[in-house]
C-alpha cells in the first residue's frame, strides 16, 4: 500500500501507542505472567498477598500503586530520580505517603529477574551517592508505567499535536486553528473530517474501555460531518440552479 493515495470525506485515526520497553531481555519471558506494561487494573487481583514493584514516576504509576495496594501485601514504587515531586501530582504523593503498604525506592532501577514459570524475584540496582549496589528482592508482580509513544509520526503536521506528540482534538486544538471561532467536535482534529479515537489522542484515558467508548462516539461524529457536507452540497446545487 506504500505510495497509494486514497480519497475520503472522513478519516478516523486510531493507531494507538507503543509502550516503552524496560530493556531487560530476561524479563520479556514473563510478560503476562507477572510482568505487565501499562495499566495495572487487570492484574491487581492476581497480586493478592504478593509484593509488587511499580516502575515509573508519573501520575499513572502513582494511581497504579494506590490501586494495587488494595490487594497486594506490599507495593514498591521504583524510580531513578531522587523523588517523585518533579513528575507526579502532589495529591498522589500525599496519598502514597498515607498508604502504609506503599514504599518509594529512589535512585533505583530494575536490571534483572526470574522465576519458575512466572515472575518470583527481581534484581535491582541502587545508587547511593557514588556507591552502586545490587539487591535481589522477592516480587510476584512488576508493573511498568514508563511512558508510551503515539504511533502518529506519519500523520501530516496539519493535524496539531501536544508537547508529547499526541494528536489534539476538540478544545485542545489551538484557538488559531478553530473555524469561525468555534472549536472542532470533541474527537475532531484541526483538519475538518479527520477524527481521532483511543490512546493516540491527547488527553485520552489510556484504558481499553475508554478507547472503545471513543470508537463508538466517533462514528456518530463522522455521520454528523458527512450530513453537513451533503447539506452544503445540496445548498450549493440549489444556488447554482437558481442562478
Amino acid at each position: 500500500m506504500r505510495g497509494v493515495r486514497i480519497c475520503a470525506r472522513a478519516v478516523v485515526l486510531a493507531a494507538g501507542v507503543a509502550y516503552r520497553r524496560l530493556g531487560v531481555p530476561e524479563l520479556d519471558a514473563y510478560v503476562g505472567s507477572g510482568v505487565y506494561y501499562g495499566a495495572a487494573t487487570a492484574m491487581a487481583r492476581e497480586m493478592k498477598g504478593r509484593h509488587v514493584v511499580v516502575v515509573g514516576g508519573g501520575n499513572s504509576a502513582g494511581q497504579a500503586a494506590i490501586h494495587l495496594a488494595t490487594f497486594a501485601a506490599q507495593v514498591s514504587i521504583v524510580v531513578r530520580r531522587d523523588g517523585l515531586g518533579a513528575t507526579m501530582s502532589d495529591y498522589l504523593i500525599r496519598e502514597i505517603d498515607a498508604t502504609s503498604n506503599i514504599d518509594v525506592r529512589t535512585g533505583t532501577r530494575v536490571v534483572g529477574g526470574g522465576g519458575e514459570g512466572r515472575l518470583e524475584w527481581l534484581e535491582v540496582e541502587v545508587r547511593d551517592a557514588d556507591v552502586v549496589r545490587r539487591e535481589r528482592v522477592e516480587a510476584g508482580g512488576l508493573c511498568l508505567l514508563i511512558g508510551a509513544d503515539p504511533a502518529c509520526d506519519w500523520v501530516p503536521a496539519a493535524v496539531t499535536r501536544d508537547e508529547k506528540n499526541y494528536l489534539q482534538t476538540g478544545r485542545d486544538v489551538p484557538q488559531d486553528r478553530w473555524r469561525d471561532g468555534r472549536p472542532p467536535a470533541s474527537l475532531e482534529t484541526a483538519v475538518p473530517g479527520v477524527f481521532v479515537a483511543g490512546d493516540i489522542r491527547s488527553g485520552s484515558m489510556k484504558r481499553v474501555a475508554a478507547a472503545a467508548g471513543e470508537g463508538a462516539t466517533v462514528v456518530a461524529l463522522v455521520h454528523d460531518h458527512l450530513a453537513r457536507l451533503r447539506a452544503d452540497e445540496f445548498a450549493a446545487d440549489a444556488r447554482g440552479a437558481s442562478a
